[in-house]
This record gives structure tokens, sequence and C-alpha cells, in this order.
């Protein structure tokens, strides 16, 4: 069985992105062809030259939640609140920084607009706001590898120009290189477009700490597939087409519908061995050492393979990350 030592790499902070690109279709792409082992350098904006008529680009729509937000106590102290689930009406499930805050403890956000009371532990409730209200005074969740506070920029880049349905806690990064003109061109070339959703969870960030790694446990993340998506993915089989996934998120939410299941929680954790169903080619960004990320990518082309192409990457700076360049793998 694969051991957690063998996913890792080097890799020098400053190739890790801090910041996006202003045109989203500028970074760079690797292309790494599984059945040859080649690997290619390209630019994103001409990703469609890879892909074929008839084949299926599936897209994950989850929308990013402003769901970090800032507060300070009675006594003056600052205190981080990121909501990961709705449980109740106003009341979350949460994350408080710092840990030792009391419950019955009250927090106040936007400067005393929006009061909250810590309820229990890992949970606040609000009174007097809706949860449109409670994210409106949210920012962006921005990973921690990020070592800046959000910006306005963040609202815009940190989100897919398709994202749709609200519920992500971290973004389905593979997709922010796509523009609504990208898009376009790639459909008017007999590619079809169809969607998932999966909101992304705080699993994304969760490191992996057992040694043997068949005993980590995935964290659920909901999902859905679109009955349109399910007819499109049978047509494209018909048509001998591709299906691939934009993401980590689409690929194991695509997966999971191959299992026969279209909606709920998935805890899939796809790690080399892992037979592949459905999907025939990946887009995705490059991943964190030693996560359920990596692996997945391992498993989708080979774990020696991967890692050679990451090396590649390091070498010629390519950018790591939320913020990063891309790989097609095709």
């Amino acid at each position: 069985m694969p051991k957690l030592a063998e996913f890792d790499y080097l890799l020098p902070k400053e190739l890790i992105a801090q910041y996006p690109l202003e045109n989203r279709e500028a970074a760079r792409l690797l292309i790494l062809n599984r059945k040859t082992g080649e690997l290619g350098h390209g630019i994103f904006k001409d990703i469609g030259n890879f892909f074929q008529k008839n084949d299926l680009l599936v897209l994950n729509d989850t929308k990013v939640l402003h769901c970090r937000l800032m507060g300070k106590k009675i006594t003056g102290g600052r205190v981080e609140i990121l909501l990961t689930r709705r449980t109740n009406g106003t009341t979350f499930s949460c994350l408080v920084q710092p840990s030792r805050t009391k419950v019955k403890e009250v927090i106040f956000f936007a400067a005393g607009k929006i009061k909250g009371t810590i309820c229990g532990r890992g949970k606040i409730s609000f009174k007097q706001a809706d949860a449109d209200q409670i994210y409106n005074f949210g920012v962006v969740p921005l990973p921690p590898y990020i070592k800046r506070e959000p910006e306005d920029l963040d609202k815009i880049y940190y989100q897919t120009v398709y994202a749709k349905n609200e519920g992500a806690l971290a973004s389905p990064t593979a997709g922010l290189h796509f523009s609504q003109d990208s898009l376009k061109s790639i459909e008017s070339c007999g590619v079809n477009l169809a969607y998932v959703t999966l909101h992304v969870g705080l699993g994304t960030f969760r490191p992996v700490k057992c040694e043997e790694i068949t005993e980590h446990k995935m964290e659920p993340e909901s999902f859905f597939v679109p009955g349109k998506t399910s007819e499109l993915i049978k047509q494209t089989k018909i048509n001998h087409g591709r299906i691939i996934a934009v993401g980590t998120t689409a690929l194991r939410a695509l997966e999971t519908f191959a299992d026969g299941r279209k909606e709920g929680n998935t805890d899939l954790f796809i790690y080399p061995g892992y037979k592949f169903k459905l999907v025939d080619c990946l887009l995705t960004n490059f991943h964190l050492p030693k996560t359920t990320l990596l692996m997945l990518v391992c498993a989708f082309a080979g774990r020696d393979l991967m890692l050679k192409a990451y090396q590649e990457a390091v070498e010629k700076k390519y950018r790591f990350y939320s913020y990063g360049d891309a790989m097609l793998i095709v």
C-alpha cells in the first residue's frame, strides 16, 4: 500500500502564487500525456487546441461563500470566525481563532452592526441578521499558504466566472483560468460544456497524518449531478468523445456518479490503485505535498510520472497552488 512519504516533493516558497494573474488565461499550461509520458508546455488561452469535437468539458459551478468574519470581543480582542456550515437558521458550525474564546462570549462584527454569540464548541449564533447579511460582511476565505489578507480583487479572481451555487469554503481552482470568452470559443469548436456541483469543504486543507494513507478519512462534501449533465455524459460516450474533468472536485463528483449516485455527500478518496470509471482527461492546478489532491492526480497519471512533471514545473518556475498555473493530463 502507498505510504504518505511517497507523495512528497520540494517546492521553493517563492513559487507559491500570492496573487492571481490579471488575465486569467495568461497562466502557463503543462501538458502531460499519460500514455507516452511526454511533457509539453503552453499557455492556458490555447487549451482549446487540446480538445476534440464531441468531448465533454465538465466544470464545478460551486460558489465560494464569504465565510471568514473578523470580529471583536467586548474587551476589544480580535476574533476570527470561519463559518463552515449553516446548521439552523442563523446558527453555524465554525472554526474560532483564538480557540480559547469561551461559550456564551459575544462577538461583534461589522463595527457592531452584527452580533454573534458562541453557543457551543465550534458553534456561533447570530441575532437580528439573516444569512445573506452575515455573508455580506464576510471576506473570501483564502487558503493558508496565501500569506496576506483578502483584498477586493479576491472577490473576483477567487471565484470562477461560471460560479452559481453557493456553498463552497474554497474555490475549485482549476476553473479559475477560464474566461467567458474562452468557454464560448471552446464550445464553438464542437466541445460540449456540462456542470456538476461539489461544495468544497475544509477537507481540502486537511493534512493527511496517517503514514498508511488508506487510514485517512475524507470529509464528506455535498455534490449534485444534474439530469442534463447525465444525458450529456451518455451522449459523449455514444459519440466516442472524452470526459474532461475541470479540477479534482469535478472528477470526484463524476466518479461518485459513476458509482450510481447523483447527489448527496461524497467522501470518495482516490489514491494510486483506484480504477477510474468515467473521466478520461483532467485539468488541474499544482497541489501541496502529502495531500489527498496530489494522491488523486498520482492515481490518474501514475505517481512516478506525476512527480516527474512536478519536478519539471519547479525547474521551469511554474506558479503553484490556487492562484498558480495549470496542468492538463490527457
